[in-house]
């Protein structure tokens, strides 16, 4: 088995840090024109948030506020101020990001996967499992819902 290569927390948001800014031309483009396919998508998404929250009609009303607010207020919102903000946004984020990244980086750096085997072969799955399960678990225990960690 083989550790997976993993840069380290600092250095990923370091980079993210220095590229994402340059990427707001891609945000001010891409953003705007997804707004239709975020209300529809959110809108569909309203049976799933029902199940999660388990609360009485939330469905209906978390449905009703995506229609109010609706893919016109999305789009200008991104246009009006998003844009102007998305450089600034990440130079402020880059602590999160690191703090975020770093939780789940060592448990990444950590892992023993493992190995590869030839294309096609279901053992190769197993490599994904292992990766999912120490994720998830990581997950889990920064979330508070089990003591369990890797």
């Amino acid at each position: 088995m083989a550790k997976l290569t993993v840069k380290s927390a600092a250095d990923t948001a370091k980079k993210w840090g220095d590229v994402t800014p340059g990427r707001s031309s891609y945000y001010e483009t891409e953003t705007p024109a997804s707004a239709a396919f975020w209300e529809a998508q959110t809108i569909a998404s309203g049976p799933t948030y029902k199940t999660s929250v388990s609360a009485g009609n939330i469905d209906k009303l978390f449905v009703g506020g995506v229609r109010r607010a609706g893919a016109g207020k999305f789009s200008r919102k991104v246009t009006a101020v998003g844009v102007s903000r998305f450089g600034p946004g990440v130079g402020a984020a880059i602590p999160d990001f690191e703090a975020g990244w770093g939780d789940y980086q060592g448990v990444l750096a950590g892992i023993d996967k493992p190995p590869k085997r030839p294309r096609g072969d279901p053992g190769n799955r197993t490599i994904i499992g292992t990766i999912d399960d120490a994720l998830y678990k990581k997950r889990l225990a920064l979330l508070g819902a089990t003591a369990a960690t890797s």
